[in-house]
């Protein structure tokens, strides 16, 4: 699956209500899966750390979606190599 067509998955099951519930609270959601996945990368459970990270994507589609901002297109930068040096 491309990145578009997850973000668009995203966008057509929860952007209405994602919408309502606007970016701050959206993000403090997104923050919270971020804890979660922090805490599953501690631990040996494979399976957890695979639905973290599900988890952590979704939110980000979700919070770009609200923010109409498409990612697949933001990811540019790094698949046409226009990132210069580290962060």
């Amino acid at each position: 699956m491309e990145i578009a067509e997850f973000q668009r998955l995203i966008s057509e099951r929860y952007e209405k209500r994602d919408r309502q519930r606007g970016v701050p609270l959206t993000f403090m959601w997104f923050v919270e899966e971020v804890g979660e996945l922090a805490t599953a990368l501690a631990s040996d459970d494979k399976t957890n750390k695979a639905e973290e990270f599900a988890d952590c994507l979704a939110w980000l589609c979700t919070l770009a979606n609200i923010s109409d901002v498409d990612l697949e297109k933001a990811c540019e930068k790094y698949t046409k190599n226009q990132v210069d040096g580290f962060k």
